[in-house]
């Protein structure tokens, strides 16, 4: 998969510390600088009071100003699969690649075979993964060959299936249903700090799903660089808790 940041809030931690300075503040926060409004605050520099700030707020479960900054990613080749657990969380917008409007009419059904189109799971060509409730775990090489057959066989011929029933005039729409769940799609999603934390929570956790764990640490590792003291703050002291939602 491929995972981008496209576009956020400017300075977002800034913008965490005026809204929660607001709380506190019997003054308008929108006529008062930064500087006056930080200026209770501990720390050397406007960079300190930031971070002893959003330490605080962190600490003390204050979630709602990380509700400000916003952050659009792109994401490329993950599975309809994984894309079904992501765009089950609220507060989250997305806009999904079609597969009404989107044809895959010029695939090659051989290209499938090999790995395109399709995510294909660790499981499929790694005797040693275990995915959670799996039947058995004593597995050899000679039955993962043969998964391997079985997984390229089966999605090569729903893609083959797929191009048969456009061909016999079937629109996108309907031939779609015979593809697997497998299928690569792209999509952008958009959220608030706050909202990405919960996420990170539910989908970071060690019981995920591996290829949306995957996803969701692309995401942590492009917000540590959007939002830093936040998430470095996340990332050491908070990560691996549930429900980020508590007021």
């Amino acid at each position: 998969m491929d995972v981008r940041l496209l576009e956020a809030t400017d300075d977002p931690e800034r913008v965490i510390c005026t809204a929660a300075r607001c709380d506190y503040s019997s003054d308008y926060v929108g006529d008062q600088s930064f500087e006056d409004l930080m200026s209770t605050i501990e720390g050397d520099d406007l960079d300190e009071k930031k971070r002893t700030l959003i330490g605080h707020l962190l600490s003390h479960g204050h979630f709602g100003p990380f509700e400000h900054p916003q952050a659009t990613f792109a994401v490329e080749g993950i599975s309809r699969s994984c894309m079904a657990q992501l765009t089950r969380h609220r507060h989250v917008s997305f806009d999904v690649q079609s597969m009404r409007y989107v044809a895959f009419d010029e695939v090659d059904p051989e290209d499938v075979r090999e790995g395109a189109m399709v995510v294909t799971p660790p499981a499929v060509t790694d005797a040693d993964w275990i995915g959670r409730n799996q039947r058995r775990t004593d597995t050899d090489e000679a039955t993962v060959e043969r998964r391997r057959e079985v997984f390229r066989e089966s999605v090569t011929q729903s893609v083959e299936s797929y191009q048969e029933l456009l061909d016999l005039g079937m629109a996108p729409e309907d031939a779609r249903f015979v593809l697997p769940i497998g299928t690569e799609v792209n999509l952008v999603f958009s959220l608030n700090a706050r909202m990405l934390m919960h996420v990170a929570d539910m989908r970071a956790a060690a019981d995920s799903q591996w290829e949306i764990r995957e996803l969701t640490e692309s995401v942590l590792d492009l917000a540590a660089e959007w939002c830093p003291m936040t998430f470095e703050y996340y990332d050491e002291q908070l990560k691996g808790r549930k429900n980020r939602l508590a007021p």
